[in-house]
């Protein structure tokens, strides 16, 4: 499975749109680009793949593996970037502002279902961020 991730830069936070096989598959916010720092900035553009992860914070989610100089790269709910996310991506419904969606716990059901069922039949996932 081919995840393509097209995103907008604004200088309070990144906007993204989230399609498999050019199909449509929700919304996503994030930090502004910050030259790829820890925990302030979203990740750079490029090719990732996804994995499972389980915390007692988020339970079931998704994680990015191999960021270059970053870890725990996640996919969870969050509605406001700068005040929710540490670098991660969040799936929303609706982009409501530059870093600020609606219902992002509906996307991200929606995201880990698709994911979960490729990885579950040992398909690989792979992540292509391009701006």
């Amino acid at each position: 499975m081919v995840l393509e991730l097209s995103r907008t830069y604004f200088p309070d936070g990144t906007n993204g749109k989230l399609e498999c096989k050019g199909k449509f598959i929700c919304n996503t916010i994030e930090l502004p680009w910050k030259n790829n720092e820890t925990k302030v900035s979203c990740i750079p553009d490029g090719k990732y793949f996804i994995k499972k992860r389980y915390s007692r914070k988020f339970q079931w989610h998704l994680e990015v593996i191999d960021v270059k100089n970053r870890s725990l790269v996640l996919f969870h709910p969050a509605n406001n970037a700068l005040k929710e996310l540490n670098g991660c991506i969040a799936p929303v419904t609706k982009i409501s502002g530059p870093g600020l969606g609606l219902q992002s716990r509906l996307a991200f059901a929606k995201l880990k279902d698709m994911v979960y069922r490729a990885l579950d039949s040992t398909e690989t996932v792979l992540l292509i961020i391009k701006s």
